[in-house]
């Protein structure tokens, strides 16, 4: 049994396609409920990559079979010491050592580029939900990584909705938003926001619990921002964002956003933020539930929308199960020192 691990050149057609294939055979075995990953995504990712992260990108394979596919992110911007990893084996293929293949690939990589640790992610089976093979957490047991952060994955059933807890979460925010001005648009942030927004965005990793997880708050500029609406636009993302402005001083101090692709029946809920000094307002709950509205006016076929939130993040969650997000599973940070 022969396996050799070689760079992909995300130009080499041939060979990127032989990646797809992996990565669309893995999620859809680990992750059935999850938006499949068509070719449209999967060459998106590959070819037009995240402002700020440097990618490199591998293919494995077993007795001259493709079997396996490694992406490597290297932060350029800030979290100059880290390394992420994403590891797809194929299922026809697994327990036979490319995974294993694979990590020491990136492991070298990494090293040789001086970086001190790695991060991954592994999915977790939560108590009462859906199976999930605890394959990739051993693995990465196996390969010496600690568990850094918890994060849970929820989704929304926008079938199942109910308009009048809806309403009444907007009735209280309201209430409790004298003084906020709500903002809404789809696509590019308006030029007036942009500076409001990348602000914001750069909070994030500050004040998000992180556990045990060592990844430094983003440098987030203006122009961040722009690069990564231009990727969004070039994978055929479509967002939808809603914000709360402050009347006296006329800045955003609170957003959310969602965003659609390929497939018409999903989307993601992405970055929630409201800066420190405007909390208790309620303006987390204003923007959601508005931005949730606006969102579906324009994606009616959407069906279910997923989000994130690291367990410890008791405000967001209980805004998120108020709107009828409803727990599916766990993901692991993992995190290597190297």
């Amino acid at each position: 049994m022969d396996i050799a691990v070689t760079p992909l050149d995300p130009a080499d057609d041939a060979r990127a396609h032989e990646a797809h294939k992996i990565m669309a055979a893995a999620v859809a075995a680990d992750i059935p409920d999850f938006p499949p990953v068509t070719e449209k995504r999967f060459f998106g990712m590959l070819r037009h990559p995240w402002p700020g992260i440097s990618w490199h990108h591998a293919v494995a394979y077993l007795d001259g079979v493709p079997a396996g596919y490694l992406e490597i992110g290297l932060p350029e911007l800030d979290n100059l010491d880290n390394a992420e990893i994403e590891l797809s084996v194929h299922p026809a293929h697994r327990r036979r050592g490319v995974g294993r293949a694979l990590f020491e690939y990136a492991t070298g990589v990494v090293r040789g580029l001086g970086r001190k640790r790695i991060a991954g992610m592994a999915l977790d089976a939560l108590p009462g939900g859906v199976a999930r093979d605890p394959a990739g957490a051993a693995f990465a047991e196996a390969m010496g990584a600690k568990p850094a952060l918890q994060e849970v994955r929820r989704r929304l059933d926008t079938t199942t909705l109910d308009h009048e807890a809806l309403d009444a979460m907007l009735a209280a925010a309201r209430a409790k938003s004298t003084g906020y001005s709500l903002v809404l648009w789809r696509g590019s942030t308006p030029d007036d926001l942009i500076d409001d927004v990348a602000y914001l965005d750069g909070r994030l990793l500050s004040d998000a619990p992180m556990g045990d997880l060592e990844w430094e708050a983003e440098n987030i500029d203006a122009a961040r921002v722009r690069a990564g609406e231009a990727v969004k636009a070039a994978r055929g993302r479509r967002s939808y964002s809603a914000g709360a402005r402050h009347d006296e001083t006329g800045r955003l101090v609170a957003f959310t956003v969602i965003d659609s692709g390929d497939v018409d029946w999903h989307a993601f809920q992405q970055i929630t933020l409201v800066e420190p000094n405007h909390r208790g307002h309620r303006l987390g709950a204003l923007v959601k539930v508005e931005n949730l509205r606006h969102a579906m006016a324009h994606e009616p076929a959407v069906r279910a929308i997923d989000t994130w939130n690291a367990g410890a993040n008791d405000h967001m969650i209980a805004i998120n199960e108020a709107m009828g997000f409803r727990p599916v599973d766990g993901w692991q940070n993992w995190q290597l020192s190297v």
